[in-house]
């Protein structure tokens, strides 16, 4: 037998708002963490254009020089004594190693020799010099 009652029953409903919340708490998370996951090469430098420049492997240190002569080993400050030293403490006897070298436009052309010639010492190196390639000229 069924009781009749005259109460109203509440309406069933989904709130979607808390959904909604961790949905942009997801996304959030996921644009943010997208951030770190390009590799940035030494600090940001004015870099000269080269019509010859091709692109290489990337390189296991980024050796950045900017116009004042300072030096930077990846992002760590070094001095031209000390980058070398530095280098040599993160290799294993008999390691490939490609050093880019990062140096700004306006960067004395002996600072930058300076800082080759202190790393062609190290053995196994290959140097790379950084450029911008020159956009492509139609006629």
């Amino acid at each position: 037998m069924r009781i009749n009652d005259n109460e109203l029953e509440d309406e069933f409903e989904i709130n979607i708002l808390p959904m909604i919340d961790v949905i942009f708490a997801i996304l959030a998370f996921f644009i943010v963490s997208t951030l770190f996951l390009t590799r940035t090469e030494g600090l940001p430098v004015n870099l000269p254009e080269a019509d010859t420049s091709k692109p290489q492997e990337p390189a296991d240190f980024t050796v950045t020089i900017k116009p004042d002569g300072s030096l930077f080993l990846d992002e760590l400050s070094v001095t031209e004594e000390t980058l070398r030293k530095r280098i040599v403490e993160q290799l294993e006897p008999e390691q490939e190693v490609l050093i880019t070298i990062k140096a700004d436009e306006q960067t004395f052309h002996g600072k930058v020799i300076t800082v080759m010639d202190e790393l062609r010492v190290i053995e196994g190196v290959s140097l790379g010099i950084a450029t911008i390639p020159e956009p492509v000229k139609h006629p």
